[in-house]
């Protein structure tokens, strides 16, 4: 207790000392102290307790969280073996390639967290709010799949270790395959139980000190001269002549191939992402993110390419294990077979046999054997294997809580719930466990680890384009603090990810795509009501713009003639038929733009009324393509002018005025009639064409009282509130089945009269109708067309008659009112008069 209680007595001193002088350096701290696990634990404890919150600190915990991730079980169970297989030089390579793709990946995540704030969810967090929900949410559950599975994998690592344990103990429980079951389903729980009670970073940091505890051990093993039962299970110390043939490849079995290795071990690279999956946790992710990551994924890469080097210099392929299986000297050394026999000892038997049970190649404890103290490395691969474990089993719970949250995906949310102070979601940690649990069940390390690959390589491919596209869009909002990025490397990254996925295991890699291809059809059909500012928005201005710009160098022609159309709606709510009729002109076809004109004086308030999001939420919801311009006017017929000239982009802007038609004109002033028919003329005299509406119901649903004569204006005080929610039924939405269109085409106009009903009859609802042509001699042009269209067009499903146009300063507005009403009056369908403006539209003209 006395001793205790000075050690804590100096830990004090040497905190205060060195906090003093704003250096807190954790081998200063130990230097002083004599090796005891209580005084370490202490010691750790108290500073983390001072340095938790500083800028290394934190770099350090993302540092060493990564490094805890990457060195998993491959690296002591699989490695020794991969380098038997593949050679010195190509596993070298493998290692290279993957520190390459995960270096690539890292560099693009670093760019990604230092754009913004970096909130809770790790990687999903990160692609969803730069590429947006549709790739975001999909490679989300692929992401925390991986993760899931992970945990079987580094779990099942675990269980082999200890199984060989035990059949070195001659303790077994079923067979091997059984017994690596039923310890890796007994250690997940237990995982699950530490993951859901909270595991102190302390204990990360303990693990991570064992860890290279074990990594001593072992170089400190390969330098000691061998012992003769070591050297009957292959490890002769450093040799050349080893190391040479140990440097080419020596494939063997089913996955003997360079892909094959490369699908095994490249899920121990696949933990740069530790750090991120836990942003939330970090106090200035952005800052720890970058610098921890690289630097994790330096120096594991360092400890690979020794291991490889030096575990392939010092153990020979084949052992038998047998300590009397020495070569004699009456033994020829024609006959011996092997590197071994170079030093005295003939494995020739087991090598011809395919029976040898050592030996870098068949012996996957080959780092134990080799090590100074094989316990060390035992409780190296328990602590590299549990902590990695522990790391993806608190990462999918987590990534999956933030897609849950976000609400892309029906029926997930119930994984989402969060408990405690620190919003635990221990739904989702249950959700893992059941996951984690059926994968380990397989019970093979070398199946399981080819399935995460894939999930990885394609998480890390997103990650690349995300960075990728996010800085070919050119949006000011992209502007991460880490400049050692490029995009075209993320792209190239991108690219090696996915042509690896399929060299690896190409249904694996079909599986991948199919889901996120699916999840993406899901999202883009549902369309969430969620707004990340991605990159996928900024290239849809991008591409937007560059084809509005391009549609200048572009000459009209009568085949490419469209109908875009300006349409005096008001609130669009308020005259759904209006809407609906021109909807089926234009949908996938050409421009819609409703237009509203606001009569007051220029305030805050009135250009608040004009441009309200409430009208394009109507129009969404309708499911109408159609943009939506509200201005504010002194008067109506000032405001229409406005419209007239001033709506559209480049060439993608009005030229046809459609209106409704003024039924209460006997009521109203001779000024509303006269501003109506000046409206009319003010299009004729901008080349539009104009088109006419009248239905026998009425256009305005807000005032059915006064639905004819209200043809388009909203005053201030007549103006309605528009609420996106009800959404009455009009004629134009229902099937019109085997009626007719009947043309009255009165005067050549351009062909407009003609076009409109033709384009009418490409829409599903209208395709059944037949278009019946009347072509109108002198007498049809008068009072008698009314007669006419009584008789023959009574039970038509739309009426399309050329307007004839009163000549101004000769027909008074009130007389040509009077003549429009007249001719369309007392009819059952729906009538359209039509009017172009002398442009040819027809393809009969340009032959």
């Amino acid at each position: 207790k006395t001793l205790f209680q000075v050690h804590i007595f100096r830990i004090y001193t040497h905190t205060l000392h060195f906090t003093a002088h704003g250096n807190l350096n954790l081998w200063v701290f130990l230097a002083p102290l004599p090796p005891c696990p209580l005084t370490l634990v202490v010691f750790i404890n108290q500073w983390f307790a001072m340095c938790k919150n500083t800028k290394g600190c934190q770099e350090g915990k993302e540092t060493i969280r990564c490094m805890l991730n990457i060195w998993g079980v491959i690296l002591y169970l699989r490695l020794p073996w991969i380098t038997a297989q593949a050679g010195i030089g190509l596993t070298w390579v493998i290692i290279l390639l993957s520190s390459c793709i995960t270096g690539i990946t890292g560099l693009s995540t670093s760019a990604i967290a230092t754009n913004g704030k970096v909130k809770g969810g790790g990687t999903y967090f990160l692609i969803s709010r730069s590429l947006g929900p549709e790739l975001g949410g999909s490679i989300g559950l692929i992401f925390a799949f991986a993760n899931a599975v992970a945990v079987a994998m580094h779990t099942v690592g675990f269980a082999e270790t200890v199984v060989d344990l035990m059949r070195e103990n001659e303790a077994v429980m079923v067979d091997r395959t059984n017994d690596i079951r039923i310890i890796g389903v007994i250690t997940v729980t237990c995982l699950l139980g530490i993951s859901m009670a909270g595991m102190a970073w302390e204990s990360k940091i303990l693990f991570f000190l064992v860890i290279m505890v074990s990594f001593a051990s072992y170089i400190v093993g390969t330098i000691i001269p061998s012992t003769p039962e070591k050297q009957s299970k292959g490890f002769f110390s450093y040799k050349a002549s080893i190391f040479a043939t140990n440097f080419v490849p020596g494939w063997r079995g089913k996955e003997g191939s360079f892909f094959g290795m490369f699908s095994i071990f490249f899920p121990s690279a696949t933990g740069i992402l530790a750090g991120a999956n836990i942003s939330g946790d970090l106090k200035n992710p952005t800052v720890a993110i970058p610098r921890g990551t690289l630097m994790a994924i330096f120096w594991t890469t360092i400890s690979y390419l020794i291991i490889s080097a030096t575990i392939g210099s010092c153990v020979v392929r084949d052992a038998s294990g047998n300590i009397n299986d020495t070569l004699s000297s009456a033994s020829s050394m024609e006959n011996c077979v092997g590197t071994a026999c170079q030093y005295g000892w003939d494995f020739s038997e087991c090598v011809k046999n395919g029976t040898c049970p050592y030996g870098i190649i068949n012996y996957y404890q080959s780092m134990s054997m080799v090590s100074a103290f094989a316990p060390l490395i035992t409780a190296g691969i328990f602590g590299a294997t549990l902590s990695s474990a522990l790391a993806c089993l608190v990462s999918a719970p987590k990534v999956f809580q933030c897609l849950c949250k976000d609400k892309l995906y029906p029926l997930i949310g119930f994984f989402g719930k969060g408990y405690g102070k620190n919003d635990e979601p221990l739904r989702g940690y249950l959700l893992t466990y059941i996951i984690a649990a059926c994968f380990i069940l397989i019970a093979e390390l070398n199946t399981i680890a080819p399935i995460i690959s894939n999930f990885f390589l394609c998480s890390y491919s997103l990650i690349n384009f995300s960075c990728f596209h996010a800085s070919i869009t050119n949006s000011p909002g992209w502007r991460p603090s880490f400049r050692f990025y490029s995009k075209w490397l993320s792209l190239l990254g991108a690219v090696c990810c996915v042509v690896i996925m399929f060299l690896l295991t190409w249904w694996a890699a079909l599986i991948a795509f199919g889901v996120v291809f699916f999840l993406l059809g899901y999202t883009l059909y549902k369309r969430p009501a969620v707004n990340w500012g991605s990159s996928v928005q900024a290239s849809s201005y991008n591409m937007a713009l560059n084809q509005c710009v391009g549609l200048n160098t572009v000459e009209d022609h009568v085949k490419n003639y469209r109908p875009q159309c300006l349409v005096l709606t008001g609130p669009p709510s308020s005259r759904p038929a209006l809407v609906d009729l021109i909807n089926c002109f234009t949908k996938g076809l050409s421009l819609m733009l409703c237009a509203n004109v606001v009569t007051d004086s220029p305030s805050l308030t009135a250009v608040q009324k004009a441009t309200s999001d409430s009208h394009v939420a109507w129009l969404n919801k309708r499911k109408i393509k159609s943009f939506y311009r509200g201005v504010v006017a002194s008067d109506v017929r000032s405001g229409v002018n406005m419209l007239l000239q001033g709506a559209g982009l480049g060439r993608i802007k009005p030229n046809v005025l459609m209106m409704g038609f003024k039924k209460d004109w006997r009521s109203d002033t001779p000024q509303a009639a006269h501003n109506y028919i000046g409206m009319l003329h003010d299009a004729f005299d901008l080349q539009y064409g104009v088109c006419v509406l009248r239905v026998r119901e009425g256009l305005d649903v807000t005032r059915p009282s006064q639905s004819h004569g209200e043809w388009f204006s909203l005053n201030q005080q007549t103006s309605v509130s528009i609420d996106p929610e009800p959404q009455p039924n009009t004629v134009f939405q229902t099937k019109q089945g085997k009626k007719t269109i009947d043309v009255y085409w009165l005067s050549d106009d351009g062909g407009l009269t003609l076009l409109l009903p033709y384009l009418l009859t490409r829409r599903k609802r209208w395709g059944r109708c037949k278009v019946r042509v009347f072509v109108g001699g002198e007498s049809l042009r008068q009072i008698r067309l009314n007669e006419v269209l009584q008789d023959y067009s009574r039970e038509a499903a739309l009426i399309v008659i050329t307007m004839p146009v009163g000549r101004r300063g000769v027909c008074p507005s009130m007389l040509y009112l009077a003549w429009l009403d007249f001719l369309s009056r007392d009819l059952r369908p729906p009538v359209l008069l039509v009017r172009g403006n002398q442009e040819n539209v027809l393809t009969f003209y340009c032959q």
